[in-house]
């Protein structure tokens, strides 16, 4: 899920598509498999959230009427799935809580893009210009390039503090990916 080019919010449409194809087949796998393609949901999905809490959410609340409430329900939502995440994260691939969890992930997410998709990303359209949405779509591709790679949900959510500690975080995380092999589907 590194970029796909054009506007924001195509970005972040096939990024949902490329996470939903990953459920499809997290709720299909078992044991050692599953938590495999768990933790490349959640590389895909911190990096996402990284980038919208950074670009995406501080547009929103810029020039969408009522952005600020948008902003603030989509970042609760990012939250519960961080939590979600990091449960996941200290879970045994052959505990039964992970079969919960696996669920509840794909709920949660799955009400968050409908939700993104329906109200969020049609609003911001109509406020924004093309030039606008392009210039959000590079910014997002950049920050989910050094964006981390494992749930933090301790860490601040504002923009500033995401632009500025992401990296560096981001960075530690890569390397830990790396020598544990990670993600290395």
């Amino acid at each position: 899920m590194a970029g796909h080019g054009g506007d924001v919010i195509k970005e972040l449409q096939t990024d949902h598509r490329e996470v939903e194809e990953l459920f499809t087949q997290i709720m299909q796998a078992t044991g050692e498999h599953r938590k495999s393609l768990l933790d490349e949901v959640t590389i895909e999905l911190v990096r996402h959230s990284v980038a919208e809490e950074a670009y995406l959410y501080p547009a929103v609340r810029e020039h969408v009427s009522g952005g600020d409430a948008m902003a603030d329900r989509e970042v609760e939502d990012h939250a519960q799935v961080e939590r979600l995440l990091k449960e996941i994260e200290g879970t045994e691939a052959g505990d039964p809580r992970l079969d919960t969890l696996a669920a509840a992930l794909v709920g949660e997410v799955t009400s968050h893009v409908r939700d993104e998709e329906q109200n969020l990303f049609p609003a911001l359209r109509a406020a924004c210009s093309q030039a606008d949405l392009e210039a959000l779509g590079n910014q997002v591709r950049r920050a989910k390039t050094t964006a981390p790679t494992r749930p933090h949900p301790g860490a601040p959510s504002s923009p500033a503090a995401r632009k500025l500690l992401a990296p560096g975080v981001g960075l530690i995380d890569r390397v830990r990916d790396y020598v544990s092999d990670r993600g290395a589907a």
